[in-house]
């Protein structure tokens, strides 16, 4: 199974990141942790993109407007990327700079959903009215 692989990379990788905090080597820790996030990442694209053809196919038999599933898919990825960068800073001691990646996340994921939340209203206004 798959988790096994990435659980049993991210302990080897802890414990070498720990060993060089240690050692006083903390930007080849630094260096580990994000080469271990995009190995994990690149493990996890084959059924990232099994997830996306299947949303994809089911929205079709639906009828739903591929503008809408493609604006969720971008909402989630910035929600996924903006996780792993925040976590990465937290991890160098930047607190403050992942904070702010977190906030303009939630910003962009706003940006996006004011298509979607104006189509709901719509609906809602043409139900009422």
């Amino acid at each position: 199974m798959e988790i096994f692989q990435i659980v049993g990379l991210g302990l080897t990788a802890t414990l070498i990141i720990v060993i060089l905090r240690q050692a006083k080597s903390p930007e080849t820790a630094l260096l580990i942790s994000i080469t271990v996030g995009a190995i994990v990442f690149i493990l996890l694209l084959d059924r990232l993109g099994v997830v996306i053809r299947l949303l994809a196919d089911l929205s079709d038999r639906a009828g739903i407007n591929q503008f809408y599933l493609n604006t969720l898919l971008k909402i989630i990825g910035i929600a996924y990327v903006a996780e792993f960068g925040s976590q990465v800073c937290r991890d160098a001691g930047e607190n403050a700079v992942g904070d702010k990646i977190e906030l303009a996340a939630k910003v962009l994921i706003l940006v996006l959903a004011i298509p979607i939340l104006a189509a709901i209203l719509e609906t809602i206004i043409r139900l009422l009215g």
